[in-house]
């Protein structure tokens, strides 16, 4: 049997660990074909159609989520439309909830795995190729967490009542079985989460497993000996266990090779002794994303998000303060309770401890989560298609969200082009930071602020922040700090400099290699640019403020390295 093992990402950086998952546990069955495929949403329904059907599987399996569930529904309808007799499997969060219904209004799918999919997968695949047709009904209704076509109906088997040990799973990766060529790679070393957040899937999921550490040491060695230079944990909450995340955070500074670790942490379960071996971890190899969600302990309780907040914002200041470690925090709009007022008060907050971004998402009321019951109990609107977001609740209005999803955008774009940094502490002299954001949310209305340019993105910047300085100076002093942060992110060109600083090209200069300033050292095979400019301030940190500088940007480039902006 020639299986199909295939999903749909948002973007190609992306990768599966489920497809792999899936096909390590089974890769043993007798006349099992397994083949990993994996497309994105960007490409057209046609051209997909034609690259599964070129695969010519007997037994195509979808892992489906909330951003490909609609195009992966189109395609498999077209599949049964062009080979009836090929069996469509679907997976993953966004099938797991309201299966009856999902199978009903779309007979193209076979079958449905309900969560965890190891172990049905294996049972679904044997059952297939061991049994006659005549018996397959009768050994389909014993797989537990399969729902399954019977005739014109949806059959079930039994819901799981145990879960998959997890060092059962063979490694994906020691078996060949992941992308390691991909800008990042994927790797769990836990399923569940300790919280029962009701916005959250992970609530529902159970209580937290963890792989043993003799295997996810072996595995993390693998990875980081292999040269793979992104790794991001998908454990929801990495630091369940301090002494447990001590240890492979100890293991990963003794044994890394380059790599860059993400992980989704909860800084108020950080102790004492795991600040003391953060602070040890070089630049550039740890990012820490934390869920804050809001400032408002009343909101949090009443989702069930059991935090202290306190110590969360205590634990940020200390890792800004002792570690190199960057800092991703996070905050959902649309709770209960928070109006917008206290969504700009949470911004604030969070934006006083001075992070490496600020990620904003409206509130989106997934099919199984808790948060639906919430939803009908307080009158909330949603989205019926899938990312199911909020529309408006009690406390806030249609316009409030698509000013905060705004607000959300232009975050994004900042710190995608490095912050603005210089430009935001000039601003933040005279209005806050969350003010900031809402009066340029305001500026923007609803224009398009997607496929911009780094360029377009510093004069939009320029452009929505004219309503907050009304005297000449202080908009002179904004674009000088702005085009700082520019310089520091993209080099100048002659004859196109952003169009908030064109009127100063005589401030400007492009001195050769002989110019720059003796004893710099550079890495060897190197391409060298440079640019120098005349500013008002100096902006760099710990220099003096008020004095004019003359400041000279060094571009370093070369093979396999990103760009290195040094300043002299």
């Amino acid at each position: 049997m020639k299986i199909l093992l295939t999903t749909l990402h948002a973007k190609y950086s992306h990768a599966s660990l489920a497809l792999p998952c899936l096909a390590a546990y089974c890769r043993d069955i007798p006349d099992a074909d397994f083949t990993i495929r994996e497309w994105t949403v960007n490409e057209p329904r046609e051209h997909l159609l034609k690259l599964v059907m070129a695969e010519q599987a007997d037994l195509i399996a979808f892992s489906c989520y909330i951003w490909n569930i609609e195009l992966t529904l189109k395609v498999i309808s077209d599949i049964k439309m062009i080979v009836p007799e090929t069996m469509i499997v679907l997976g993953g969060p966004e099938v797991s909830f309201g299966i009856f219904d999902l199978m009903h209004d779309n007979p193209a799918v076979d079958f449905v795995i309900k969560g965890e999919g190891e172990e049905t997968f294996r049972q679904l695949i044997i059952a297939l190729l061991d049994d006659p047709i005549s018996l397959r009904q009768e050994r389909l209704a014993e797989i537990e967490n399969l729902f399954f076509s019977d005739g014109s109906d949806t059959a079930a088997g039994p819901l799981r009542r145990t879960q998959l040990l997890l060092d059962s799973l063979p490694s994906p990766f020691a078996a060949g079985l992941v992308d390691l060529a991909k800008p990042l790679v994927y790797y769990e070393t836990s399923r569940g989460c300790p919280f029962s957040c009701a916005f959250c899937l992970s609530s529902v999921e159970g209580a937290v497993r963890s792989f043993s550490l003799e295997r996810i040491q072996k595995d993390l060695l693998f990875l980081m000996t292999s040269g793979v230079a992104q790794i991001k944990l998908v454990d929801r909450t990495f630091n369940y266990d301090a002494t447990r995340a001590d240890t492979i955070w100890a293991f990963i500074l003794e044994h890394n090779r380059g790599s860059r670790f993400h992980f989704e942490i909860a800084a108020d379960l950080l102790t004492e002794k795991n600040l003391l071996t953060l602070a040890r971890v070089p630049e550039q190899t740890f990012h820490f994303e934390i869920g804050v969600q809001s400032s408002s302990a009343e909101t949090l309780e009443q989702v069930g998000r059991t935090a202290d907040l306190e110590r969360i914002f205590a634990n940020v200041r200390r890792l800004k303060a002792e570690t190199r470690i960057e800092l991703h925090l996070d905050l959902v709009a649309g709770l209960p309770g928070e109006d917008y007022p206290r969504f700009l008060e949470s911004l604030q907050a969070i934006a006083a401890l001075k992070p490496d971004m600020i990620q904003i998402e409206p509130l989106k009321v997934l099919k199984g989560a808790p948060m639906r019951s919430i939803a009908a109990r307080d009158g909330y609107a949603f989205s019926a298609a899938p990312p199911y977001t909020i529309l408006h609740n009690p406390w806030l209005s249609y316009q409030d969200i698509c000013r905060i999803e705004t607000i959300g955008r232009l975050l994004d774009l900042f710190s995608r082009h490095g912050g603005l940094r210089a430009a935001f502490t000039v601003l933040e002299r005279h209005t806050p930071f969350s003010g900031i954001l809402d009066l340029m949310a305001r500026q923007a209305g609803t224009e398009n602020l997607s496929s911009l340019s780094c360029r377009r993105v510093f004069e939009l910047f320029a452009r929505l922040a004219e309503a907050l300085l009304l005297v000449a100076e202080e908009r002179a002093r904004l674009h000088d700090a702005l085009f700082f942060d520019y310089c520091h992110v993209e080099m100048p060109l002659m004859g196109k400099l952003p169009s908030f600083i064109a009127d100063q090209q005589q401030h400007c200069s492009w001195p050769g290699l002989r110019d720059l300033p003796e004893g710099l050292e550079l890495p060897p095979n190197s391409r060298i640019k440079s640019f120098r400019y005349e500013y008002i301030s100096d902006y760099r940190p710990g220099e003096a403020k008020a004095k004019p500088a003359e400041l000279t940007f060094v571009y370093v480039s070369g093979a396999g390295r990103g760009l290195q902006v040094l300043v002299v």
